[in-house]
Parts: C-alpha cells; sequence; structure tokens
C-alpha cells in the first residue's frame, strides 16, 4: 500500500532549499510536503543576535519556498508537542530533518524521534550539517581525533555525498495547517536598537551565501592564504554566518574549493583546511560533549580563573585600554561578526592577561555573534584558553601590540571600529555608539582609557599561574 501521508519537513540551521537530503527525499516521494519550522525549547534558549538573525533566515526561507509554490508554517512551543500536534492535525505519516550534532540539539531529538516512532510515525534524521559524520571518521585504533592535522590528513581524500539540486516545486497538502506570525514571535526584541546598526552588515538567505561564495572564489580565494590573518583587508569568505544557519552548505564550499585547487589557485587547500577546522569542533562536540561547557582537558575545572567582574564590563565594551582588543569588540557589537585572528587575540587578553574564565567569553559571544556555532564557538575559546585540544596550550600568549603591526600594520582595523583612535572616525566606528546599550553611557568624546592589564604584567602572571597549574 503506498504511502499517500504528508511528510512534516522539520526545519532546523538548514533554511536553504539546495544541498538538503530530506526535502529533496521529500519533493521525489511525490507526497504532500509541509515545511515546518519551530521556535521550540532550543531557539528560545538562544542569546540576543543569533535568535534575531536566525529570524532574518526563517523569514528569507518562507519567500523562498512561497516562489516555488510552498509555504512554510511556523509554530512556537515545546518540540514534541507541538510536532505531535501537527501531526494530528494534518494526518502526516513522517517527519524528517537534518541531524544537528552539540549535545543539546542531540538530547531533544532523540527524545523527538522515540516518542514520534512509538506513536507509529516515520521519524527520519539526515545528513547535511557536515561532510563527514562525526562516527565515520575514526583512526587506525577505531577511536575518535583529538589533534586537528591528523583529522585533516585522514579526511582530506574522502569522497563526500552526492549534493541535490533545489526542488523546482513541492507537493502541497490538501489543506494546509494553521501557522503563526513571524513578526509576532519577536526574535529581535533582545536586540532592542543594536538590530538597526547590525543589519546593515547582513548577508541573509541562500541566494547571498551562493553570491558570497561565488565572490570570494573569484575574487579572494588565490591570496586566501596570506591575507586570512590580515584585519586590515576584506580576505575571507564570510561565510560563517551563512554556514550558521545552513542557507550554504558545507558540500558547496567544498566542491567549490576542490575546482578552485584543480585550477591552481594557491589558498584554496588553506580555504578546504577551514572548511575541514569546522567538522573537526563538531567532531569534538560530539564525542566528548562536555566541551560546550567544561573544561576539555583533565585538571583544568579547578584552575584559578576569574568569575565575571567590573573588568569584564570593560572587556565588553571595548575599553580595555588595548587598542586591537577593544576595536574588535566594538567590530562585534557593530556587525555581529568578528575577524577570526581578533577572536584569538581578545580570547587571549581576557583569559590570559585578565586570567577570567573562558566561559565568560564564550557566553558573550553566544550573545552577541550572528555567526554564534555552538562547536566552533566552545572548541575557540577553549583553544585559546589552553584547556582545549592543543599539544602546547600554556605559554602561548598572545601580544595583542605586536599581533597589531603583523596584521594591522597600519592600523586601519583599529581606525575602523575605535572612534578613539583618530581624530576625524569614520562612520563604522562611530555606529558602536549607537548600537551598544544606553546605560553603558558611552560617548566618542570619553578619554581613551589606560591598560585595564598591562601587557607585560598580564603576560608574566598567566605564565606564573599556567607554570604552576602544569606542576600540578
Amino acid at each position: 500500500m503506498t504511502d499517500t501521508s504528508p511528510i512534516l519537513i522539520w526545519l532546523r540551521r538548514d533554511l536553504r532549499l539546495g544541498d538538503h537530503p530530506a526535502l529533496h527525499c521529500a519533493a521525489q516521494s511525490g507526497r504532500p510536503v509541509i515545511p515546518v519550522f519551530l521556535h521550540d525549547e532550543i531557539v528560545e534558549g538562544l542569546g540576543a543576535a543569533p535568535k534575531w538573525r536566525l529570524g532574518l533566515g526563517v523569514d528569507a526561507l518562507a519567500k523562498r519556498l512561497e516562489e516555488i509554490g510552498s509555504r512554510l508554517i511556523l509554530r512556537r512551543g515545546e518540540a514534541l508537542e507541538t510536532l505531535q500536534a501537527l501531526i494530528k492535525q494534518t494526518g502526516a505519516g513522517s517527519v524528517w530533518w537534518t541531524r544537528q550534532y552539540d549535545p543539546d540539539q542531540i538530547a531533544r531529538d532523540s527524545a523527538v524521534k522515540e516518542a514520534l516512532k512509538n506513536d507509529g510515525i516515520d521519524a527520519r534524521s539526515f545528513r547535511g550539517h557536515l561532510l563527514f559524520e562525526p562516527w565515520e571518521v575514526e583512526t587506525g585504533q577505531g577511536k575518535f581525533y583529538q589533534v586537528y592535522t591528523p583529522f585533516w590528513k585522514a579526511v582530506r581524500g574522502r569522497e563526500v555525498p552526492t549534493r541535490h539540486p533545489a526542488p523546482k516545486t513541492l507537493t502541497a497538502p490538501r489543506e494546509w495547517p494553521d501557522s503563526e506570525s513571524l513578526n509576532g514571535w519577536k526574535m529581535g526584541h533582545a536586540m532592542q536598537r543594536g538590530a538597526e546598526i547590525v543589519g546593515q552588515y547582513v548577508h541573509v538567505g541562500e541566494a547571498a551565501a551562493q553570491a558570497r561564495l561565488a565572490s570570494f572564489m573569484r575574487d579572494a580565494v588565490e591570496r586566501y592564504d596570506q591575507d586570512r590573518d590580515r584585519m586590515d583587508r576584506d580576505g575571507t569568505s564570510g561565510l560563517s554566518e551563512n554556514l550558521t544557519y545552513g542557507e550554504i552548505s558545507p558540500l558547496a564550499l567544498w566542491d567549490s574549493g576542490q575546482r578552485a585547487m584543480s585550477e591552481g589557485k594557491a589558498g584554496a587547500e588553506t580555504f578546504l583546511k577551514e572548511v575541514v577546522w569546522r567538522e573537526f569542533a563538531y567532531h569534538l562536540v560530539y564525542h566528548t560533549p562536555h566541551i560546550t561547557r567544561k573544561s576539555w582537558r583533565e585538571g583544568w575545572e579547578n584552575f584559578p580563573w576569574d568569575a565575571e567582574t567590573a573588568e569584564t564590563l570593560r572587556w565588553k565594551q571595548g575599553r580595555t585600554g588595548i587598542e586591537i582588543v577593544d576595536a574588535a569588540m566594538r567590530e562585534l557589537y557593530v556587525t555581529g561578526r568578528m575577524h577570526n585572528r581578533a577572536r584569538m587575540l581578545v580570547g587571549s587578553y581576557l583569559t590570559k592577561h585578565m586570567l577570567t574564565h573562558w566561559r565568560v567569553g564564550l557566553d558573550w559571544f553566544a550573545d552577541c555573534l550572528i555567526d554564534w556555532d555552538p562547536a566552533a564557538n566552545a572548541m575557540g575559546w577553549q583553544w585559546v584558553a589552553g584547556s582545549g585540544p592543543d599539544a602546547s596550550p600554556y605559554f602561548r600568549i598572545f601580544n595583542p601590540d605586536t599581533q597589531a603591526e603583523k596584521f594591522d600594520p597600519k592600523g586601519a582595523y583599529r581606525r575602523r571600529w575605535l572612534a578613539e583612535a583618530s581624530s576625524e572616525p569614520p562612520e563604522t566606528a562611530l555606529q558602536f555608539f549607537d548600537a551598544c546599550p544606553k546605560s553603558w553611557d558611552m560617548r566618542r568624546d570619553h578619554s581613551y582609557p589606560k591598560p585595564l592589564v598591562p601587557l607585560a604584567e598580564g603576560r608574566q602572571r598567566a605564565l606564573d599561574v599556567y607554570q604552576k597549574q602544569k606542576q600540578g
């Protein structure tokens, strides 16, 4: 007997039509397809910027679905109960979704799958968020990788899954279920006045992501190896924003990078290594889920980091007195993103010069980044703090001044984002004062502060503490 019941496609961080195995299979089945997005317990827990940016992505996908004669059904509530209500209303016999790999989403999805299967529903998860499933990549001893370079060597020559084209049409149900209003969810409420500023820097949706990739491969990948660390140059792809919400698949990046390599473009392999760095983050999160909240390395939970203090607020405000650090923190608040080299510098300064817990920084990024990713954020903070996957963590203490000389030699990045660094600051630097909370009472005519922690003093203090920790 042929199943003609509708299929609910539960969309999460896969807000695209192309390279979408679950959607492709549903379209090929000939059965009615009902795309659904839930404002569930995971969405409810997102920080201000990620939740706002997710809302923009949902809106873009809804419009894309309308273009092919379908629609996106929006519902708010706990995931299982909301899906069960939709199943009852629509008569759906299947619920399909793309797998996620962080512990919170695994717990939610496992509970949903078990309950729906017990109800006789075809609950099925598909790949699509990663190139390689975490359990598919093993060492020669059948274990997971804990160091990046061997992981890269293990996957660089592997075949990747076949890409699927975007469906040109989806079979509609006889009757569409009711949908809630995206505006009614007020997903940008916590952004307050910052949304207007950050909104000028976003690139939302599948078409924007594809255009971004094409532009990067045409104009920038050749020099990616040299330019990706230069904070004063536009040398990166910017695609972390779109990857975060699944507006583009890692397969699209992999195929474009491989094509660029075959054309002899010098920076293509380095670009592919960065794509695999994201894979490695999810590999670790899947196999060692404690990395998202606890020190990855044994013995680091008792490290004497400070909790959040008044000094931490100065770090958040970009008022540490270290120009490159402050410029980066201002860039974050204005654009919702931060140059990757800058992320290492602000993280090192917080966890080492200030000896503040990496979770303080992790939580701030989780609230402010439009490209927030649970795996990349956790691994990045633990790597820079020294508690994560790294062979020699304790003595790596970045010197912001020497890093600025190397990666912002003429001060262009600092002038772009730090108003106090210029007598005639550009609009980008002034936007910070329009975006930041009024309660901070920040004005451009305030004098620039002295260093919160002098670099030499902070470095020595960190070395002393780390050496003591190493000795047990």
